[in-house]
């Protein structure tokens, strides 16, 4: 099966070629660092490196507090992250600097893996929520390299997924040494996917030791005084096509109850940007954006923000919060940023790929599921309109965040532990 697997990646390799080229039109990154995808990269050759490899935006986030904490335990060890993704490279640049040492992770091919790992020789590899590739995870044992999932997730549809490669994952799964589950459903799914039960961990969400920025609630406020105090407001965060009209269309509808409401929109990739204004503003909408306006003004109906990494303050500044990629059948995205922030948060129907933090922010009061954009559009009314329910659902998120922290110094002892093995 492994050999099946690997002839099958030669052979699409010309299309991933093509595929690089085409993004390469969205992001020049992708022109000048095609290379690292096969393993071809400069840098420092180190020794006895931590890997960390989180695949995009959402894990460089969730791996933060984790990346801080192995910095401040081990200040000697050369750190390597990986990303796949432009925007998770970015990411990484945002947040660690030349501080530790980024290129992006290689295809699954046989030779790349093996420049890879011969120029990071890393002491260990430690791979965020989900990402199984059996060459690599092979290559990682034959060469001893301890291997861990950390803050490890699997959603349904990934489970099925898999399953068609089942004795390949299966045997990968056998290399790694110990998988820290977000819960005991994705834990129950990697066994399930034939993980070694015995090395299987249930250890917390590290998305709840996500540090909150000590100036986003200041930043925040002082947002708030540019559209004005009383004004309603409300963020779509990481929004994707369709549902930005969706919310669009929602905010119409906000606009015949509440005249003077504010809608600020952060589309999940960047390419989106300009296409979010554009459908605003033919939408009849008066439209300001963060590269253009900086902030909001009394005047604007619709705010686009058109930047990376700056959602949080934007939070902080809303009455009330829709985390995307839930209207649509992406799975949603990190409903902990808003609730880190005491903002109460909305959530579509999808919201699979952070099932159980959902459920218990649902459960608790801390966030409320709509199931179609006219739905959205009455709660935000609602909601808006009613000032004690906000705060409410703002102090009940809040509580829910606080209460689920701990996860990255689990993880860490048993780094430590692998370490001393």
């Amino acid at each position: 099966m492994r050999y099946l697997y690997t002839l099958v990646m030669y052979l699409v390799t010309p299309l991933i070629m093509l595929r690089l080229l085409k993004r390469g039109v969205r992001y020049g990154d992708y022109h000048k660092r095609w290379r690292e995808r096969f393993g071809f990269f400069q840098g420092p050759r180190v020794r006895e490196s931590l890997w960390v490899h989180a695949v995009s935006v959402g894990e460089v986030n969730a791996a933060e507090p984790l990346i801080k904490a192995l910095r401040g335990r081990y200040p000697d060890a050369p750190l390597v992250v990986t990303t796949v993704t432009p925007t998770g490279s970015e990411r990484v640049r945002q947040l660690f600097g030349d501080s530790v040492f980024h290129v992006y992770l290689p295809y699954d091919l046989p030779f790349a893996v093996t420049r890879f790992l011969r120029h990071v020789r890393p002491r260990m590899a430690i791979i965020v929520e989900t990402e199984i590739w059996p060459n690599l995870y092979l290559s990682c044992r034959r060469r001893g390299i301890p291997l861990m999932i950390a803050n490890a997730r699997l959603s349904e549809r990934s489970l099925r997924g898999y399953r068609p490669m089942g004795s390949l994952v299966r045997r990968a799964l056998r290399c790694v040494r110990l998988i820290a589950a977000q819960s005991r459903t994705d834990a129950e799914r990697y066994r399930l996917l034939g993980a070694d039960p015995d090395k299987l961990v249930v250890a917390g969400n590290m998305k709840f030791d996500m540090p909150v920025p000590y100036d986003a609630e200041r930043h925040g406020q002082e947002l708030r005084l540019q559209w004005g105090q009383l004004r309603p407001a409300w963020v779509a965060g990481s929004t994707h096509e369709v549902e930005e009209l969706q919310v669009l269309e929602a905010h119409l509808e906000v606009l015949k109850r509440l005249p003077d409401a504010l809608l600020l929109i952060a589309p999940r990739h960047p390419e989106r940007f300009k296409l979010v204004e554009s459908a605003a503003r033919s939408l009849g909408l008066s439209v300001g954006t963060r590269s253009v306006d900086q902030v909001p003004s009394t005047g604007h109906q619709v705010f686009v923000i058109d930047a990376m990494g700056e959602l949080m303050p934007f939070y902080a500044a809303a009455d009330l919060a829709f985390v995307g990629g839930s209207l649509v059948p992406i799975g949603g995205h990190n409903v902990l940023e808003p609730a880190a922030l005491s903002t109460p948060v909305l959530v579509g129907p999808h919201t699979f790929n952070f099932q159980e933090i959902t459920l218990t922010l649902i459960q608790e009061g801390g966030a409320a599921r709509v199931s179609s954009v006219e739905e959205l559009g009455s709660e935000v009314v609602r909601l808006l309109g009613d000032r004690a329910a906000l705060d409410r659902m703002g102090d009940a998120a809040r509580t829910v965040f606080d209460s689920e922290r701990g996860a990255v110094k689990r993880v860490m002892g048993m780094i430590g532990d692998l370490l001393q093995e």
